[in-house]
């Protein structure tokens, strides 16, 4: 343990704040589109874990589809207004089968339905943040679901994965647990390759992308790549996670125990403040294309900005303030940051020393394109 971070199995029942992840295929199940028994095991699970002092965070999916059920939709009828249509019918009915498995077992839990918007704007981030801390100091468990019937970008299930991770990383969890009908991260698609391994350790600088065989289902759009880039994300800002099947009995209780079950992914050094905003709670409006020396510049341990001389193409239209991508010339994501200048300026400044700066744009500005205050180091994909 480096500093209190786990970055063993065995660590795991020291884990406090648990955020939950619950997949459609586990939700959905009997002939009214709900599987009640599921529900009622988590919610008993995460009694008996709430003696012993853990908190949980459950981020649920299964809204546009128990709506779908609701509005006797076709399969052919798939339009976003449809999908808006069945998230706004379905939550209701969703949030109330929750209410009544925690209940049942004298818990309390509060609705929040989140857009990216929520975590796009620092300000809503923070309020965010202190809902969630009011919630979990009155012992009641927040239940989260994607806002469906507003977001467009939100609309597919592959989002609750990333909705999950960024809401672990809002509320400082020390665990994140992706349950689904998947048993883990295998070398291969295990349902066609005999030959597949179970992974059961994925370092944060392993890349296993290739892996992630499409294995979402039709009402489950997130698969293992989501699944994958959500763990990711939790690598970055030093959080771990499991990935394993809700059909495993008493899966969570065994989880946070320790027991070997999934795939456990091991985070990387822990950021904080407004890095962990950075990493977690906006999508870059751009990419810097940089050469191998501010590649290596960025990863010295000692830290360092970007400077413009070491930038060598801007990708897309960006105002400053913007969050951008730092891409090497490989391809591979280095970094994200706030940039100090828009792209035209930067496509001005690009491979010019700072001094150079004042005469190429006609006024003073900043020496760093990002600084190093304002910028998280991304683990390899």
């Amino acid at each position: 343990m480096d500093n209190g971070q786990v970055t063993e199995r065995s660590q795991l029942p020291g884990c406090k704040r648990i955020v939950v992840k619950i997949g459609t295929r586990l939700i959905t199940g009997d002939a009214t589109g709900l599987n009640t028994t599921f529900l009622d095991s988590v919610a008993q699970q995460l009694a008996e874990l709430r003696e012993d002092g853990h908190e949980f965070i459950i981020v649920t999916s299964g809204a546009v589809f128990l709506g779908r059920k609701l509005l006797a939709l076709r399969k052919s009828e798939d339009s976003t207004s449809l999908r808006q249509a069945a998230a706004a019918a379905g939550q209701p009915a969703l949030m109330r089968h929750w209410s009544e498995a925690l209940s049942a077992r004298g818990l309390k839990c509060g609705q929040m339905l989140l857009t990216r918007d929520d975590m796009r704007d620092r300000s809503r981030y923070i309020y965010l943040r202190n809902t969630l801390e009011t919630l979990l100091d009155k012992s009641v468990i927040p239940v989260i679901n994607e806002n469906d019937s507003v977001s467009i970008e939100g609309i597919t299930f592959e989002e609750n994965d990333r909705l999950a991770a960024m809401v672990a990383a809002t509320a400082r969890a020390n665990l994140a647990v992706f349950l689904s009908d998947l048993d883990g991260l295998y070398t291969a698609d295990p349902r066609v390759d005999c030959d597949a391994r179970q992974i059961c350790r994925v370092e944060p600088d392993q890349d296993h992308s290739a892996a992630a065989r499409g294995a979402g289902g039709p009402e489950s759009r997130g698969g293992m790549t989501a699944k994958l880039a959500a763990a990711k994300m939790l690598a970055d800002c030093g959080i771990p996670a499991v990935m394993a099947s809700g059909y495993t009995d008493r899966v969570i209780l065994r989880i946070v125990d320790g027991e070997q079950l999934g795939t456990f992914f091991v985070p990387g050094r822990p950021v904080q403040g407004r890095k962990l905003w950075i990493a977690t709670a906006i999508h870059p409006m751009g990419s810097l294309i940089v050469d191998k020396g501010a590649v290596r510049a960025l990863r010295n341990p000692d830290g360092a900005s970007l400077l413009p001389i070491g930038i060598v193409r801007v990708v897309g239209r960006f105002n400053a303030g913007d969050l951008v991508s730092v891409v090497g010339p490989d391809g591979d994501e280095i970094a994200r940051g706030l940039s100090n200048y828009p792209s035209e300026e930067v496509a001005l400044i690009s491979g010019h020393h700072t001094r150079e700066i004042p005469d190429v744009l006609g006024h003073i500005g900043d020496d760093e394109v990002v600084h190093r205050d304002n910028m998280v180091l991304v683990t390899g994909d």
